[in-house]
């Protein structure tokens, strides 16, 4: 055992570490593991520290008795009762002796166990006291550890920290996007859904929904922030009967086929909520090209023909009227509480454009008796 170690301190450590370490006889070094491992009582331990103020919180060892000085990696655990049971990584390693703990790192890190505990934002300020203990282990030339060669210290404490809530809002979010069997699962082809006018925590879109089922994220990703069935906070609308869980987790339907899907997110403490509604599939045509030429909504004979798989197209009526650009052909979902022109949207050079968030849309003319084509899992439209 001693030979290996001592070859992978040789390769570790070079030739300068050959020459530090070379005494009269021309002995070879040899490594021990270390049985105690101390880290000093901090000079604030029983001073009030307040975060806010601080730049660093400062611990000081000294290394570990490997036999000889070795490069050692340092990582910190921080706790706020003396037994470490809440205790969590600090998330940066250090390579000396002296370690400066960013205040407002541990000022957020101390606000979430804090929170986690069921303490709200009205209990901040607080004085609690923090304890920290140090984790070391030798590390190679590459800063890996080398097995065997680690060792915890002692639990040192600030015994009087002044912490203010630091933890930043939680808002909801900026975009939702949907994933599943309709595009492969592949993020890159997911649907981006669209937020409503005047609505920015109100999202929708067309999405087709099998057996297999569809996931929902805020970012394009498998990054673990991914919503499946048991990510939804509540599920309703015409068709909610119709959802259930796909069996390894996905929001997946009972009887395959389109919905429009409405997604309202709020915050509730630290917490993102979801209530999804899963809709009839509507879409309908406005203006000047229906058959009354009026703007009221849900109008008879506006309604489009819903496509019996994923990649079919939503077919509107055959235009009743000539529409000018000026007045142009309009078309929009119905999202309950939301009016027509908060969900509308219109083909441009054969891609589908959603008003959303934006303002006022360009018109886009048509003729009597031509149709307005969607497809919405490629979000490709155009007017024959």
């Amino acid at each position: 055992m001693k030979k290996i170690l001592k070859s992978a301190l040789l390769l570790t450590m070079g030739l300068a570490l050959l020459a530090a370490c070379s005494d009269d006889n021309d002995s070879n070094p040899t490594v021990q593991r270390p049985t105690t491992f101390v880290v000093n009582t901090p000079v604030l331990t029983n001073a009030q520290v307040d975060l806010a103020n601080s730049e660093v919180l400062q611990l000081t060892c000294s290394q570990p008795d490997y036999g000889f000085p070795v490069r050692t990696a340092y990582t910190v655990d921080v706790a706020t009762t003396a037994d470490m049971k809440d205790a969590v990584p600090f998330g940066e390693t250090f390579y000396s002796t002296t370690i400066n703990l960013d205040a407002a790192t541990l000022a957020a890190m101390l606000t979430t166990i804090e929170t986690e505990k069921g303490k709200t934002e009205a209990d901040f300020p607080m004085l609690l006291p923090v304890y920290l203990r140090v984790n070391a282990c030798m590390v190679d030339g590459l800063n890996n550890p080398v097995a065997g060669m680690g060792i915890t210290s002692n639990v040192v404490a600030f015994n009087k920290v002044r912490l203010l809530y630091s933890l930043p809002p939680v808002t909801t979010p900026e975009n939702i996007y949907l994933v599943g069997s309709f595009c492969g699962w592949d993020w890159g082809k997911s649907l981006a859904m669209v937020p409503c006018y005047d609505g920015p925590n109100v999202f929708w879109h067309m999405v087709y929904i099998d057996g297999s089922g569809i996931k929902f994220n805020t970012v394009t990703a498998w990054d673990g922030g991914e919503k499946g069935f048991a990510g939804i906070n509540s599920v309703s609308g015409d068709l909610a009967a119709q959802i259930q869980d796909s069996g390894d987790g996905n929001i997946a339907s009972s009887t395959p086929g389109w919905y429009l899907m409405v997604v309202t997110c709020s915050v509730v403490g630290r917490d993102i909520i979801y209530d999804v509604q899963f809709n009839e599939p509507n879409v309908w045509l406005m203006g000047s090209v229906t058959p009354t030429g009026g703007w009221d909504e849900l109008m008879e004979g506006c309604k489009f023909e819903v496509p019996a798989t994923a990649d079919g197209s939503f077919v509107s009526p055959a235009f009743a009227n000539n529409a000018a650009d000026d007045s142009g052909v309009r078309a929009y979902v119905k999202v309950p509480g939301f009016d027509w022109w908060k969900t509308e949207f219109m083909v441009f050079n054969k891609q589908i454009i959603y008003r959303g968030a934006g303002g006022d849309q360009d018109r886009v003319g048509g003729s009597a008796g031509q149709r307005l084509y969607l497809n919405f899992t490629n979000e490709t439209g155009e007017i024959k």
